[in-house]
């Protein structure tokens, strides 16, 4: 099996926190985005992973220290790493043409700005699985259409009359991810294009005009990063979901000074807290200060000093320096406000 992973987008929503760091990269209740919600499909799958291929972008945004850092993920999990670029921002379909090399047998391909919790066995009878989630507005989203088989039969982009209620996550699997691939490869050589951009939909349509069988493979959970208020509520729920799998949340090295903290928390190694209530749901980076601070909803990297704060919803990025009583605050990386 293998794992196809685009993530050349530059995360502009989460800016400022994306400007120093790409999206992926950011931490959720301790891990980055990717390490999390790589780790969660290959524990979904059940099955060894031979190759992990990673898409990226800029290589003076995606630099050395990115490739190490997936390097290190695919090799946690046992796979190779595979590190293509998307040399222009072109589209989902042409993002996945840029690891066309890696684009062979049994995959997942799965979209790094998203966070899922699931718990089921995978449908390899049918030519593709495609993840979904129930949904309260459907017509936000891209939707799947079934048929009286329960097999897809269309895909609908925020349809204006009702569908279904079952949204597209950005996660798929294909049994032979080659099939994908030459109808792709159609796409880009008859320039078909939907927004501007090679859209991953039309090499799928055209998959179902040929009789491939798609199924619905639905997540119990799904949490998004797109922006700073998601994201932080992602890190309060999948701290919670953590704490029920009883995972441990707080270094042995935090140091406490008349502090106090309240579960569920990550908390980073060598962090200090003197004079302070931690959370509800927060995390903190590693090598942390907090002084005189009250906290709860929010989350905050590595290597930041935070002082006389009193905060909630609040993201901050790495090496800050706070002192203030601002509270529903988005700060990022190398921010001095005293």
């Amino acid at each position: 099996m293998k794992i196809i992973v685009p993530m050349a987008g530059r995360g502009s929503r989460l800016r400022p926190h994306t400007l120093t760091v790409p999206k992926p990269l950011i931490p959720v209740a301790g891990k980055p985005i990717v390490h999390r919600l790589v780790s969660d499909i290959a524990k979904v799958l059940g099955e060894p992973i031979e190759e992990i291929a990673f898409i990226l972008g800029d290589p003076a945004f995606f630099g050395d220290d990115v490739v190490e850092s997936l390097t290190e993920l695919a090799q946690s999990l046992g796979a190779k790493a595979s590190i293509y670029r998307q040399d222009m921002p072109l589209g989902t379909g042409h993002a996945i043409m840029s690891a066309k090399d890696s684009l062979s047998g049994p995959a997942v391909i799965a979209y790094a700005d998203t966070l899922i919790r699931a718990d089921f066995n995978l449908d390899k009878d049918a030519d593709s699985v495609i993840w979904v989630k129930q949904v309260d507005r459907p017509e936000a989203y891209g939707v799947v259409k079934l048929n009286e088989r329960n097999e897809i039969i269309e895909l609908v982009e925020k349809p204006k009359d009702f569908v279904s209620d079952l949204a597209v996550i950005g996660i798929y699997y294909f049994k032979d991810v080659g099939v994908l691939k030459d109808e792709l490869q159609y796409v880009l050589d008859n320039n078909i294009i939907h927004g501007g951009e090679y859209q991953i939909n039309d090499g799928i349509k055209r998959m179902m005009e040929k009789g491939k069988v798609f199924v619905t493979g639905k997540v119990d959970e799904w949490m998004d990063c797109g922006n700073k208020n998601v994201t932080v509520e992602t890190n309060s729920r999948m701290l919670g979901f953590l704490e029920k799998d009883n995972e441990p949340l707080i270094a042995d090295s935090v140091i406490l000074e008349n502090a106090k903290i309240i579960a569920p928390c990550f908390i980073g190694e060598n962090v200090k807290l003197k004079n302070t209530t931690v959370g509800p749901n927060v995390s903190l980076g590693n090598n942390t200060v907090l002084e005189d601070t009250q906290i709860k909803n929010s989350l905050v990297q590595e290597n930041s000093v935070i002082k006389n704060a009193n905060l909630n919803n609040a993201m901050i990025g790495n090496h800050v320096v706070y002192d203030g009583n601002y509270t529903a605050i988005s700060i990022g990386d190398y921010s001095v406000l005293e």
